[in-house]
């Protein structure tokens, strides 16, 4: 037995020695297969050789991606894609025809049909819906008016004065016979007290949970979140923006917590587009699939836009949004309007933003000058430099916190609807948003973001190259963590 010990005793250390070359050798070769930025993959290759077993801990827990791969387990990129009511594949392969001084546009949604698989369609009207004062009467009126159906997909729905108004309107169309279906995100829901969800179903009402876990810190159920904002009712009328459902978005009513935000009511062809996102995301949590004139309805033409859906997810084969965000970019030659609450971009849009304002584009991003989120406000401060050397202009509006999101280029393309400018939104959650090609439309949405810039304070190179030694510690070490905000 004392042989024996001796003899493992002594090769125990070749075993250690041989593992402290065999798995970072393993980890090399995952990193060279399935990293795309060089930078990235040389950090990782150091930290796995020079420290060998924590190095190796540290790339199996952050390193390795696995969301997509989950995403796509859970849920195959499917529906939507494949859905009649969306469009033909055939039909978004045709080159749309846009007007002259939108011409240079055409690139852009050749690049959209190419990723959306989704037509771009003529007839539609957007109306901008400034805050919650604007935004619920009508949103609460449509429910009133509803015939047949009513989808309403959110992330956050508040058990609060307008959150009990949705419920009770909801209820009143359930009684009336018209089929309502209520989709509320799992850790969306968490931020109320009391669940509206399970409130919903007491009053009889059709609701489910995106994603339920019973531990919600989980990590890939933090990331897999339905971020969707939409509204459809009698597949004919929709709603979507970034404006959850909660007092805090009435600023005529001084809420505790105000937030400004604007919503959009759609009319038109591209509400199909809405209805099939809403259909699909149903069919994903409950099983249940929806169908009939209610939920496959054909909108008519009311207005001049064409306008595209653009849902995106951690299931689809790429970064969908991303890419249409980069070709927005490429293809500006007179103006970049960006208003976003939470600015973290990857350095690809980093690079896409400075060579655009290198190429005499007019570039602005504004932002809010206080965030509701601290870290997110550093890690955003500690790039802002980036874009500032390369003649971005950033502008910082004062409270209430501003949770708008739009861009619009050339003042003809514009976009609007679920996601921020952050890796949470532009990889890791389930988001919706419009794209439309209309001068008018961007023209009501360039004088919101001329009134915003009125009332904001510049952020300049001096600003941020200004701040203590501290500071910039801080900012550096909170942008370290933004793949995960």
């Amino acid at each position: 037995m004392g042989e024996m010990a001796t003899t493992f005793a002594d090769f125990w250390p070749h075993l250690v020695a041989i593992a402290a070359i065999v798995f970072p050798g393993l980890a090399t070769v995952h990193i060279l297969l399935t990293k795309q930025d060089a930078r990235e993959a040389a950090s990782w290759t150091t930290i796995v050789w020079l420290v060998p077993y924590l190095g190796i801990l540290f790339y199996l827990v952050l390193g390795i991606s696995r969301l997509r791969r989950r995403a796509i387990r859970l849920r195959p990129p499917v529906g939507l894609r494949r859905d009649p009511r969306a469009g033909s594949a055939a039909a978004a392969k045709q080159p749309p025809a846009l007007p002259d001084h939108a011409h240079h546009l055409g690139d852009l949604a050749g690049l959209a049909n190419a990723v959306t698989h989704l037509p771009l369609a003529p007839g539609n009207r957007l109306m901008p819906l400034v805050g919650g004062d604007a935004a619920f009467p009508q949103m609460l009126a449509a429910i009133d008016s509803a015939e047949r159906t009513v989808g309403l997909a959110t992330y956050i729905f508040d058990d609060d004065p307008t959150g009990r108004q949705f419920v009770d309107a909801l209820d009143r169309a359930a009684r009336r016979g018209v089929q309502v279906r209520v989709l509320i995100d799992a850790v969306g829901a968490r931020y109320s007290m009391r669940n509206m969800g399970s409130r919903l179903q007491r009053q009889g009402v059709t609701a489910a949970e995106f994603l339920p876990s019973m531990f919600p810190w989980h990590m890939s159920y933090l990331n897999l979140r339905n971020h969707r904002k939409i509204m459809v009712v009698d597949g004919m009328v929709g709603f979507t923006g970034g404006m959850n459902i909660r007092a805090g978005h009435r600023l005529e009513t001084q809420p505790r917590h105000p937030v400004q935000d604007i919503h959009f009511r759609v009319e038109g062809p591209v509400v199909r587009h809405m209805s099939a996102t809403f259909v699909d995301d149903w069919a994903f949590v409950t099983g249940e699939m929806l169908d009939g004139d209610g939920w496959a309805a054909e909108p008519q033409t009311t207005g001049t836009a064409m306008a595209r859906g653009l849902p995106s997810g951690p299931d689809d084969a790429f970064d969908r949004l991303v890419w249409v965000l980069l070709g927005a970019l490429s293809v500006a030659r007179r103006s970049v309007q960006i208003v976003t609450p939470y600015f973290i971009p990857d350095q690809r849009l980093i690079t896409a933003l400075q060579v655009a304002a290198l190429r005499g584009v007019s570039v602005d991003v504004v932002l809010p000058a206080v965030g509701n989120l601290r870290l997110v406000q550093w890690a955003a401060t500690a790039q802002l430099w980036q874009m500032l050397h390369q003649g971005v202009r950033v502008w910082l509006t004062p409270p209430p916190f501003d949770h708008t999101k739009l861009m619009v280029v050339d003042g003809h393309w514009s976009m609007v609807g679920s996601a921020n400018w952050d890796p949470r939104s532009l990889h890791l959650n389930f988001e919706f948003c419009v794209e439309v090609y209309d001068r008018g439309f961007a023209d009501t949405l360039q004088a919101i973001v001329r009134d915003k810039i009125g009332r904001a304070t510049p952020c300049t190179l001096a600003d941020v190259s200004g701040r203590g030694l501290p500071v910039k510690v801080r900012d550096g070490l909170a942008w370290l963590l933004s793949p995960y905000l």
